[in-house]
């Protein structure tokens, strides 16, 4: 049945058999579909029902159906035009999240939690302003989105001004892992005040002749289409002067329905209260305690098991470890994360160390300054969290950290370019936006064995904020230093002995293997060229001032944006210096990269050893021409002293 749906009017002519047959080989298309290709299989899993009752009882695109995470909006996708899922998160594919470029139905492409109900509040007021009555606003938020305060912000506005926003409750009890804090135990006092008080009525879905009343858990006597009263009182949620219906078994489409129609005739701010379970219809993920299967790689459909088994350290694995051992030695040290306890790797520092660590839900503006709080009060907290959702929190880290001169260590997971998880997720923003903290210090590790020792030198630091940051995936082998000059690595070095070089290589963080390529390119070439890895980028060590003199052309390689970033601050430190050598910065450009594999948009934007290779050439080719003798200059050594 799911070919014949090409739009969602389609699903409003079925019978409940239909429906329900339907839902079934959704089902059965997603596990198929996401076990090649990858992506979020657990959330959509769980919405399959609730979807298919929002586009029966709304008319999308007309009416808005605002999606928060967008990660559960592959059945959405579905029916609306969308079912070729074959390249899905690849270039030229599906996006994994909401995509204003694949359908109308799509009016907002948000990849980060907790904003929909702002975006529905816009709306809302918008069609105020322009005396439009007919057109309804549907957010439809997950219970871990209801964690992030920029949630509850919205929902003071919408409750304040009563517009006709209909907020769609997904309560599965989790984000990545269980929902924490005092919301997630109020949504299970509500369940349970329902569990105890109300047996709602199964009556005949609204497609077989029954009263789309009938099937409301909160319903009571009365006309068809008539606002419910509920019978268990709507807690928080009328406090603050909404509405509230539910809850409502979210995988049962004629209860449902049912609840949406009751609250779109309210005409005024209402909450729909929805439970479902992530990961329904799948026994591996119903049976995964972890996260429910809420991300996947490829996986072997049959037996849930990942098809392929990589023997390759991540990134995020040595980061993990690492922390055990710290927190083994240093007691004051604790962790915080947003909601992404075991993503980010301190899952093991969890178990070894509970009552050290501090899942915020999604919060991460609230992580930064209560790890400030944490460090005022005599403790070292690390605080790992997305690169991507760092821009969050700045405003916390510049005011509430770095202007009280805070040890806290941020730990930056997949910085750089991602890919597949598309423009929103690339961590390709935070060594621009940091260069304007003062004091703060940014360590950038080449590979496994820099990023242990760089995560203990930055919890070594108690007067400032200090960051770390690396990318997604697997960590190479550990690339060695021939010498160290201030805090400077110098990895590779040809040419004239004691003389000047043709071009300084400066490799930013998880870029020295391919910039290692680029050095070996060019000297086979014939060209001088010292790579080094300056290691912390932030600030500008003056080695790389006295390095730079003894260079025709300075170049610096980064993964993340080129606006502001490192090779833009070393440049200024030239400048301010008075060390006259031109220097090129390449890195990402100002721009939204698609959806793409993390080598494809590397290679994309030039950040390819042969594009490097090509691109430095022709730098030199246009030279000044020097002195290349360099007899009256001291030789480069690690004895050099760094005032």
């Amino acid at each position: 049945m799911l070919t014949d749906v090409r739009t969602p009017r389609d699903l409003k002519k079925m019978t409940s058999a239909q429906l329900a047959e339907l839902s079934g080989e959704i089902r059965s298309f997603l596990v198929e579909s996401v076990s090649r290709t990858g992506g979020h299989l657990g959330p959509n899993l769980g919405v399959v029902e609730l979807t298919l009752a929002l586009h029966r009882v709304f008319d999308s695109p007309r009416d808005l159906i605002l999606w928060d995470t967008g990660h559960q909006a592959y059945v959405h996708k579905l029916i609306t035009g969308r079912q070729d899922f074959s390249r899905l998160r690849k270039r030229g594919g599906l996006s994994g999240y909401p995509s204003r470029a694949e359908s109308e139905c799509d009016l907002i492409e948000n990849s980060h939690a907790s904003t929909a109900l702002s975006y529905a509040d816009g709306l809302a007021k918008a069609f105020g302003v322009r005396r439009v009555t007919d057109r309804a606003v549907v957010a439809v938020v997950g219970d871990g989105a209801l964690t992030g305060g920029m949630a509850w912000e919205a929902l003071n506005n919408i409750a304040a001004g009563n517009r006709p926003v209909i907020i769609v409750l997904n309560d599965n009890g989790r984000s990545y892992a269980p929902t924490v804090g005092g919301l997630a135990e109020h949504l299970t006092a509500l369940r349970a005040g329902h569990d105890r008080e109300n047996v709602p009525r199964r009556g005949r879905h609204p497609a077989d002749g029954g009263s789309p009343a009938g099937a409301c858990a909160n319903d009571r006597p009365g006309d068809a289409g008539e606002a419910p009263e509920p019978a268990a009182p709507g807690g928080v949620f009328e406090s603050l002067g909404l509405a509230y219906i539910g809850p409502v078994d979210g995988h049962d489409i004629a209860a449902t329905e049912s609840a949406l129609h009751a609250a779109r005739a309210l005409g005024r701010s209402v909450v729909v209260h929805c439970v479902t379970r992530k990961g329904r219809g799948y026994r591996h993920a119903e049976n995964d305690s972890s996260d429910h299967f809420h991300g996947i790689g490829v996986i072997d459909a049959t037996t849930g098991k990942a098809t392929t088994t990589s023997m390759a350290r991540t990134w995020t694995s040595v980061f993990a470890e690492e922390m055990v051992h710290l927190g083994a030695e240093r007691p004051d040290v604790v962790a915080l994360s947003a909601a992404m306890l075991a993503p980010v790797g301190l899952d093991r520092f969890a178990d070894a160390y509970p009552d050290r660590v501090f899942d915020v839900g999604i919060a991460e503006q609230h992580a930064a300054t209560c790890a400030a709080g944490l460090a005022a009060g005599g403790l070292h907290p690390v605080v790992a969290i997305y690169a991507t959702f760092l821009n969050r929190a700045f405003d916390q880290l510049l005011m509430d950290v770095a202007l009280h001169r805070a040890g806290v260590t941020f730990v930056l997971d997949r910085a750089g370019i991602t890919g597949d998880d598309g423009p929103s997720h690339n961590g390709m923003w935070d060594m621009s936006v940091l260069q304007v903290a003062p004091g703060l210090r940014l360590a950038a590790p080449r590979d496994a064995a820099q990023l242990r020792a760089q995560l203990r030198e930055a919890v070594r630091v108690s007067d400032a904020p200090t960051v770390v940051r690396f990318p997604k995936g697997g960590v190479g082998a550990d690339i060695p230093a021939l010498e160290r000059i201030g805090g400077v690595d110098v990895l590779y070095r040809t040419g004239p002995s004691g003389g000047r070089r043709d071009v300084l290589l400066v490799s930013v963080g998880a870029m020295a293997a391919t910039c290692a390529e680029v050095a070996g390119r060019l000297a086979a070439r014939g060209l001088g060229v010292t790579l080094v890895d300056p290691r912390w980028v932030k600030p500008v060590d003056r080695a790389l001032l006295h390095l730079a003199g003894w260079h025709d052309l300075v170049v610096t390689v980064e993964d993340g944006a080129r606006a502001g970033g490192v090779g833009a601050a070393l440049a200024q430190a030239l400048c301010d210096a008075g060390v006259d050598v031109p220097c090129r910065a390449f890195g990402v450009p100002t721009a939204f990269l698609p959806v793409a594999g993390r080598a494809e948009l590397l290679e994309e934007v030039g950040l390819s050893a042969p594009g490097l290779e090509g691109e430095i050439r022709r730098l030199l080719t246009r030279r000044p021409a020097r002195d290349r003798g360099g007899s009256d200059r001291p030789p480069l050594s690690d004895r050099l002293v760094i005032s």
